[in-house]
């Protein structure tokens, strides 16, 4: 799945065009790698670091939305590895 539908269908980007931009900025890690292309494949166990305001989520990818649903729904396609908090777009 492109990381740019991703960020979107899981609620960190109220938008693809927002996540795209936050995406070109550099802004988004997939693996500890800089990230710098909406179109970069990301799959089940990729592990995402994101930019929340003040804070730094780091997330491991559980499986692929096939929507953008509900917060809860988005939340149940990932684990937080740290103690971030993010609550939906």
């Amino acid at each position: 799945m492109r990381l740019d539908l991703l960020l979107c269908r899981l609620r960190f980007a109220k938008s693809r065009s927002v996540a795209q931009s936050w995406i070109g900025e550099g802004h988004i890690r997939c693996n500890g790698e800089r990230v710098i292309a909406a179109s970069r494949a990301v799959g089940v166990g990729d592990v995402l670091t994101l930019p929340l305001g003040p804070h730094i989520a780091v997330i491991a990818i559980d499986s692929l939305p096939e929507r953008r649903g509900p917060p809860a729904e988005a939340r149940s396609h990932y684990r937080q590895l740290n103690g971030g908090q993010h609550t939906g777009a």
